[in-house]
């Protein structure tokens, strides 16, 4: 796996480098499919949707078992894009699955609306990529008019510094959010001392992005795995 192990030390990938992360072997009850194979079918698939693609990037963990990547749709709401994450592995670790997100233009922060939805139960011989990633968009789909009620609740979500410092706590103190610790002060700061003149109102909506803002120090697939846990925190909590 020394291919795969260079590869991930580069942080993001493209298709290409992807293509080069080696697949194990499979077994008789488990067949192990390509990162690259699922890329490829989820591309095919919105393509038949008439769904462009702006931007795609991708990563692996140190074994390269286990891959996530966010696809950006031709997609636009107001200041923010529709995106698609995905995740797969060559191992049992986790299933195959995606979520729905958004990308914020004025800071590059990507969020998704949950967790990941699995696809398929196990990866069989009798697995059919094409039909079960055709499954998952037309949920994804469906998905993109409660994201823009969602995002526009948060939006208009007032926010006291109290209320915003306890769910910053609740995040990180309490760790009702499995994220790395050290990151508490980043998002502080990121609220109360915003860089974009859109994230100044006191709102649930400038919170989400001063979280999102600080998971890009995290290495890309941690910083997946974030991002995919706060909507439903953010849920929760108001």
């Amino acid at each position: 796996m020394e291919t795969s192990t260079l590869l991930s030390q580069n942080g993001i990938l493209d298709r290409a480098q992807l293509a080069l992360v080696p697949t194990p072997a499979g077994t008789a009850t488990h067949r192990p499919i390509p990162h690259v194979d699922v890329v490829n079918a989820l591309i095919e698939t919105l393509g038949f949707r008439h769904i462009g693609v702006v931007q795609e990037r991708y990563a692996v963990d140190k074994t390269g078992m286990k891959m996530f990547g966010v696809v950006d749709l031709d997609t636009a709401e107001r200041d923010f894009r529709f995106s698609v994450a995905i995740r797969n592995a060559h191992d049992k670790s986790m299933r195959l699955a995606m979520t729905v997100g958004y990308k914020v233009f004025v800071c590059d922060n990507m969020a998704f609306s949950g967790d990941f939805e699995p696809v398929l139960a196990k990866h069989s011989k009798h697995f059919n990529l094409i039909e079960a990633i055709s499954v998952g968009v037309d949920q994804m789909q469906r998905n993109f008019a409660p994201m823009v009620r969602q995002v526009e609740r948060w939006r208009e979500s007032q926010l006291g510094d109290a209320a915003a410092k306890l769910i910053i706590y609740r995040a990180f103190v309490e760790a009702e959010l499995d994220i790395p610790h050290h990151l508490d002060r980043t998002v502080h700061r990121n609220y109360f001392e915003p860089q974009h003149l859109e994230f100044q109102p006191r709102t649930l909506w400038s919170l989400s992005n001063a979280f999102t803002a600080a998971f890009k120090e995290l290495e890309p697939v941690p910083a997946f795995r974030a991002t995919a846990k706060l909507g439903d925190f953010l849920k929760g909590v108001v």
